[in-house]
């Protein structure tokens, strides 16, 4: 194959033709040798870009070049960090014995050592001639305590004392019953008193004062039928009411737990020709207990308290209430 001639001067830039229509792509054809490189042509006037041509098939590589000179030493740099502690090396051979060193200072004494076994037990010697009397002992404890001797006989009276100062007085003592028993009697008048009947469970009236000590009294208004019992004691209690119907009467107690009715005071009577009359003693457990006179619980007649009973004046109902003790 013949070898390309140099390259000629580049002619002057044509007119750039119209485009033509793009052809359709040619089959690839096989790679030529590459060609010894001709001189370098003078630089052209730099042409229009032509259409990129398909890549060409890569070279083989070139030998290497010349190593090229060692730069001058760059700056040491900064210390690395301590490395881990390598294992420890094996133990060397012992050396050559030394020669021996001065006599050193005595040590310090050492501890006793444990007592030996006894020994034999040696023969009895002669009795040596006899001692000094030695020192008193101290004083032995003291001994139990002896039986407790008989009675000695009863010694004579002596003479008989001074009197002793009197006394302070001992705290007084508490108090006693009232020296007059107190009492008091409360009564009614009808007309006017009673106007309505008494129903059960239901206190007769007694709203007039008779004659009283002052210290019986009633418990509440001026004319309520309960009556205080200021002390702790008996008292006797009696009582007289005209009624209509038969019926019954009993005395109730209040100690503070209400009025209870006391079974043993319940007086009445089957016809309508007599009073209810009664009388009665009445034991209270805490001060200031209370009575009244009632129609009793339970019963089913109303008592009409008779007015002018058998003539023409007012008739009376009264109660009557004495302290025993």
């Amino acid at each position: 194959m013949a070898q390309a001639g140099a390259t000629g001067s580049a002619g002057p830039s044509g007119l750039a033709g119209s485009a033509g229509a793009t052809g359709l792509a040619g089959v690839t054809g096989v790679a030529g040798s590459t060609g010894l490189m001709g001189a370098a042509g003078a630089a052209g006037s730099t042409g229009l870009a032509g259409a990129a041509g398909s890549a060409g098939a890569t070279g083989s590589a070139g030998s290497p070049g010349a190593p090229g000179a060692m730069g001058s030493p760059g700056a040491t740099g900064s210390p690395g960090a301590t490395g881990s502690a390598g294992s420890i090396g094996l133990t060397g051979s012992a050396g050559p014995t030394g020669s021996a060193g001065s006599i050193g200072l005595t040590g310090a004494e050492g501890a006793t050592g444990s007592t030996g076994l006894a020994g034999l037990a040696g023969a009895t010697g002669s009795a040596g001639p006899i001692g000094l009397t030695g020192a008193a002992g101290a004083t032995g404890s003291a001994g139990p305590t002896g039986l407790t001797g008989a009675a000695g006989a009863t010694g004579s009276a002596g003479p008989t004392g001074l009197t002793g100062s009197t006394g302070s007085a001992g705290p007084t003592g508490p108090e006693g019953p009232p020296a007059i028993a107190a009492y008091a009697e409360f009564y009614a008048l009808m007309p006017p008193d009673n106007a309505a009947t008494v129903a059960p469970a239901t206190p007769v009236q007694f709203p007039q004062n008779g004659p009283t000590t002052g210290v019986i009294t009633r418990r509440g208004s001026s004319s309520s039928p309960e009556f205080v019992l200021p002390n702790i004691g008996t008292y006797r209690v009696a009582f007289s009411v005209s009624v209509d119907e038969p019926g019954q009467l009993v005395i109730a107690l209040d100690s503070g737990k209400g009025m209870e009715e006391l079974n043993y005071t319940v007086y009445g009577r089957a016809t309508g020709t007599s009073q209810i009359s009664g009388e009665a003693l009445v034991r209270t457990t805490a001060l200031k207990s209370a009575l009244e006179l009632r129609n009793p619980a339970g019963n089913t007649t109303a008592l009409t308290i008779t007015p002018v009973a058998g003539g023409t004046h007012a008739a009376a109902a009264s109660i009557v209430i004495q302290q025993l003790g």
